[in-house]
C-alpha cells in the first residue's frame, strides 16, 4: 500500500511539473517540430569528422546525474544512447534550473558540440536543451526493467524503450522480410494485394473470423488464406505473383499460434512442387544470410542449418520410420482405421486411409523433424487444392517444410482440373456437414476461373512469424509480433456487484 501511495505521489508530481511549465508558457505539448541533424550512431561512427562541431539530437531522457552546476544525461534515440554534458554556464541559469526538474522518460532536444570526456566517452556538450514532450508515467526501474511477459506484450511501447534486445529482434525481422521480397522481385515476381474481407473463407482448412457488412447486409470473413485470389491472377495471365500480409484464423493460441499472423504466398505458372521446394529453401537461406550474415543459427540451444539442399522424406516414409506402420501393406480404409484404434488415435466420421496416414504423421513423426526437412506426397483427403500424383492418385504432389518440429511452409503442384476440384470441394462440404468447421467452403467463382483455364502452376505459402522466431531465437510468436493479440484486462471494480 505504501509503495502504491508513493507511486501515485510521483505521478502527481509529474503532472504538477507540467502545470508549472504551462503557467510559464513553456508547454512542451505545443512543440510541433524539432530539427535533427544527427542520431546517436551517426555521431559515434563519425566522431573524427564531427569532433568540435555542433549537432542537434533528440530522444528520451534515460538517466540523469546532477552534480551542482553541471549534469550528465543519457539520451536514447532510435539507434541507441549517447551521453550529453549539460552546464549551467553554457545553457543559462533559467534553462538549467528547468532542466534539472526534467524526469526520466521525458523527450528532449539538445544542440551542442561533439567531444570526448576524460573517460574517452563520445558525448555532446549542450548549448541548448529543449523539452519536447513530458512523460506523465514512470518507466520501469533500470536494473529490474519490464520483465513480466504479459505486460511487455500489452505495453510494447515501454518494452521497446527499456529492453533494447526487443528492438533488435524487430530490426532482424525487417531485414529478413525485405530480403524475401528482394529475392522474389529479382526473379520476376509481381507483388500484389488481394482482399482481406471475403464472402467465402477459402484457400485453407481453418475456422474464420466472421463480420457483417451493414450496407450489403451480408456476413463476411477475414481471409484465412489468399491462395484462391492469387491463382485467379495466374488464370488472368500473370505468371509469377506473391503477396505478404496478414491472415486471420479463429483458432487456438500458443507459443507458435496468434489469431492474426503474417504469411507469404507465391504462385508460378509452368512450375511444380519440386520448383517450390528449391524456392522455399533458397528464400529462407537468403533471408537468414541477409539478416544474420549466416545460414547456420542456434535456436534455444539447438544448432540449425538452413543451407540448401534440405532433407526430403515422403509422409509414408516418415510414418514407417517414426510410427512403425508400413502403409504399402495397408490398402483399405478398414485396415487403416483398425491401426488408428490400436495407436490410440481419435476416430472421426468418414475416416479414410489417407486421414490415418496424416494423423499418424502428426502424432509420431513431427516431433522428430528438427533440421529443415521437406515432407512430401500428402494423402489427397487432406490436400483439397493439390494436384494428384500421376503414379499414385491417392497422394498429392505436395510438401510441408518442417524446422524445429514446426511446419513453416506448405506447397504443391496446384490442382487445375476443375472437375476434380469440384469433387474435392463437395467432399469438404460433407465434412462440414459432419461438424468439421475448418473444412473448405464451395467457391463457385474459383471453379469458374479453373474452367477458364489455370496453367500448370506451383504454389507456396511460408509462415513468416515462425521463420522470424527461428532467426531471432525467440521462444514465443508474441516476441516477433509487435502487437500480439491479448485478452483485455477487465477492471475488477467493474465486475463487482454493488
Amino acid at each position: 500500500m505504501a509503495e502504491e501511495l508513493n507511486l501515485n505521489e510521483m505521478l502527481k508530481i509529474r503532472r504538477e511539473k507540467l502545470s508549472k511549465l504551462q503557467e510559464m508558457d513553456k508547454d512542451p505539448f505545443k512543440v510541433e517540430k524539432y530539427d535533427l541533424t544527427h542520431h546517436s550512431i551517426d555521431i559515434k561512427d563519425n566522431f573524427e569528422e564531427l569532433e568540435g562541431k555542433e549537432v542537434s539530437i533528440a530522444g528520451r531522457l534515460m538517466s540523469k546525474r546532477v552534480q551542482g552546476k553541471a549534469s550528465f544525461v543519457d539520451i536514447q534515440d532510435q539507434d541507441g544512447r549517447i551521453q550529453c554534458y549539460v552546464r549551467k554556464d553554457r545553457i543559462g541559469e533559467e534553462d538549467y534550473d528547468l532542466f534539472v526538474t526534467y524526469d526520466i522518460g521525458d523527450i528532449v532536444g539538445i544542440k551542442g558540440e561533439v567531444f570526448k570526456t576524460k573517460k574517452e566517452e563520445i558525448s555532446v556538450k549542450a548549448n541548448e536543451v529543449k523539452l519536447l514532450s513530458k512523460s506523465l508515467q514512470i518507466l520501469p526501474e533500470k536494473f529490474h526493467g519490464l520483465k513480466d511477459p504479459d505486460l511487455r506484450y500489452r505495453q510494447r511501447y515501454v518494452d521497446l524503450i527499456v529492453n533494447p534486445e526487443v528492438k533488435k529482434a524487430f530490426l532482424i525481422r525487417n531485414k529478413a522480410t525485405k530480403a524475401i521480397k528482394e529475392y522474389l522481385d529479382n526473379r520476376g515476381y509481381l507483388e500484389v494485394d488481394t482482399p482481406i474481407l471475403n464472402t467465402i473463407a477459402g484457400g485453407a482448412s481453418a475456422k474464420p473470423f466472421i463480420t457483417h457488412h451493414n450496407t450489403l447486409d451480408i456476413d463476411m470473413y477475414l481471409r484465412i488464406a489468399n491462395e484462391l485470389y492469387l491463382k485467379r491472377l495466374i488464370v488472368g495471365g500473370f505468371e509469377k505473383v506473391y503477396e505478404m500480409g496478414r491472415m486471420f484464423r479463429n483458432e487456438g493460441m500458443s507459443i507458435k499460434h496468434n489469431p492474426e499472423y503474417t504469411c507469404i504466398e507465391l504462385y508460378e505458372a509452368y512450375a511444380d512442387y519440386k520448383d517450390m521446394m528449391e524456392m522455399t529453401e533458397n528464400i529462407v537461406a537468403y533471408a537468414a544470410q541477409n539478416a544474420l550474415g549466416t545460414t547456420k543459427i542456434n535456436y534455444q540451444g539447438t544448432e540449425i542449418d538452413f543451407t540448401p539442399p534440405w532433407n526430403r522424406m515422403t509422409m509414408q516414409e516418415a510414418v514407417k520410420q517414426y510410427a512403425g506402420v508400413d502403409f504399402d501393406e495397408i490398402k483399405t480404409d478398414e485396415e487403416a482405421v483398425k491401426i488408428a484404434k490400436e495407436k490410440g488415435l481419435e476416430i472421426k466420421p468418414e475416416m479414410t486411409r489417407g486421414h490415418v496416414i496424416n494423423d499418424l504423421f502428426e502424432e509420431y513423426a513431427e516431433k522428430h523433424l528438427i533440421q529443415p526437412t521437406f515432407i512430401t506426397h500428402h494423402p489427397v483427403e487432406v490436400s483439397p487444392l493439390a494436384k494428384r500424383n500421376p503414379e499414385d492418385p491417392s497422394i498429392t504432389n505436395r510438401f510441408e517444410a518442417f524446422v524445429n518440429t514446426w511446419e513453416i511452409a506448405n506447397a504443391f503442384s496446384e490442382l487445375n482440373d476443375p472437375i476434380d476440384q469440384r469433387g474435392r470441394f463437395m467432399a469438404q462440404l460433407r465434412q462440414r456437414e459432419l461438424g468439421d468447421d475448418e473444412a473448405h467452403m464451395l467457391d463457385e467463382d474459383f471453379l469458374n476461373a479453373l474452367e477458364v483455364g489455370l496453367p500448370p502452376t506451383g504454389g507456396l505459402g511460408i509462415g513468416i512469424d515462425r521463420v522470424m522466431m527461428l532467426l531471432t531465437n525467440s521462444s514465443s510468436i508474441r516476441d516477433v509480433i509487435l502487437f500480439p493479440t491479448m485478452k483485455p484486462i477487465v477492471d475488477k471494480a467493474e465486475n463487482t456487484e454493488e
